[in-house]
């Protein structure tokens, strides 16, 4: 889809001498420079009435007509799969995503993910990149996501979390009783030889967790978890590589760990626990286009309710035991 409407613009005289590319992205900063050089290629971007290349110098003063060109970037089949939308407006939605619900069709999941559930719901999402999603959260992390419905929105939002001005929090349950909260700085990439696993390595990519203590149990903690920067897995592993696992996660966790003299219920519920404890909690950031911030919180699942309830009893049961011994 083209918009019909040309965006007119002229190239300031202080310009004179940078690329036309990197200059236009200055121009038009609601599009990426990536997609505004696939324009000049494609000839939708006209210099003094012709066409250029991206690292064509700029002189200056040149009036410069952008035809915005919309392509189909996804063929993700639509599909009715119902979705709990926290917040919506005609630039974005913020969604709680379930545990359990692929984010993108992939080999395994073709069909069935949120990709799919977001296109029934705007069609007009197969013209955004990935789209509209600019942050992902693993199949069985539960919580707080945000989709762009336009162009101009998926480029600004996706400027704020390069620029780290996106609050993060996440809540997780993990092994150990921690004493204090702390920071996770430990580079991460691809594990060298499970392709399907992330892992702490000096030659990783930043990544940067902060955590501190939301509620202590005798063998568990409670922990509220802010993503400085965004790595798969990040949190997941950052957890695992300080020795503090998240519950119930089946790439990073270990073997199982029941407190001594749990109760049947507790055990039950550790044992029956099959996905990663970690839920998106808060999600904040600066509108795209208004400038106003956006706060969305998503409510805690019940399987994650339910266990910190049984953790809680636990501690509670045991400490009531320790004062009657005394």
């Amino acid at each position: 889809m083209n918009d019909a409407s040309p965006r007119i613009a002229r190239i300031p005289d202080e310009a004179a001498g940078r690329r036309l590319d990197a200059v236009l992205a200055e121009l038009f900063p609601a599009y990426s420079r990536s997609r505004l050089s696939a324009w000049i290629k494609s000839g939708a971007v006209q210099v003094d009435g012709a066409p250029a290349r991206p690292r064509d110098p700029v002189r200056g003063g040149e009036a410069v007509a952008l035809t915005v060109v919309e392509d189909v970037q996804t063929h993700a089949v639509a599909e009715d799969i119902p979705l709990c939308v926290l917040y919506e407006d005609a630039h974005l939605f913020v969604l709680d995503k379930p545990a359990g619900l692929v984010v993108h069709p992939g080999a395994g999941n073709p069909a069935g993910t949120l990709v799919n559930a977001l296109l029934h719901r705007d069609p007009g999402l197969d013209r955004l990149p990935r789209a509209g999603i600019v942050h992902r959260l693993d199949k069985d992390t539960s919580g707080v996501m945000v989709v762009a419905r336009t162009l101009e929105a998926h480029t600004a939002l996706v400027a704020q979390l390069s620029a780290r001005q996106v609050h993060r929090q996440y809540l997780a349950i993990v092994v150990g009783a921690l004493v204090s909260g702390g920071t996770a700085a430990a580079p991460i990439d691809r594990h060298p030889r499970d392709r399907l696993r992330m892992a702490v390595r000096e030659d990783g990519k930043e990544a940067v967790t902060h955590y501190r203590l939301r509620e202590r149990f005798r063998a568990h903690t409670a922990l509220e978890c802010r993503l400085e920067t965004g790595r798969t897995h990040q949190i997941r592993v950052h957890m695992a590589h300080l020795k503090h696992p998240i519950v119930g996660d089946p790439l990073y966790g270990g073997s199982l760990k029941l407190p001594k003299g749990a109760s049947e219920a507790l055990i039950a519920a550790l044992r029956g626990f099959r996905r990663q404890a970690l839920h998106a909690e808060v999600l904040e950031f600066a509108h795209p286009v208004s400038g106003e911030p956006v706060r969305c919180e998503a409510p805690v699942p019940n399987d994650m309710q339910q266990l910190m309830r049984l953790l809680r009893e636990d501690a509670a049961a045991h400490a009531e035991a320790e004062r009657a011994r005394r």
